[in-house]
């Protein structure tokens, strides 16, 4: 779910930072749209790498196998 939620983030960031669409000028006067698209980048950027070590971290496991056998007979 982190991951998803980063891409999201990427992805509007981008289109806020690269100006694919227009904001109207009462939202544009109260925000910088570049400025905001920038902070979703690197929130977005920083979700993926929190999540994917978050995931590395679940999956490195040390498991110990506890083999015993008898003997061998002669």
């Amino acid at each position: 779910m982190g991951i998803g939620i980063g891409i999201v983030l990427l992805v509007i960031g981008l289109i806020l930072a690269l100006g694919a669409i227009d904001l109207p000028a009462a939202i544009d006067n109260a925000i910088a749209s570049d400025t905001l698209g920038w902070i979703f980048i690197v929130v977005g950027v920083l979700a993926i790498v929190l999540a994917l070590v978050m995931n590395q971290q679940r999956t490195r496991r040390t498991t110990v196998v506890d083999d015993r056998r008898p003997p061998p007979t002669v």
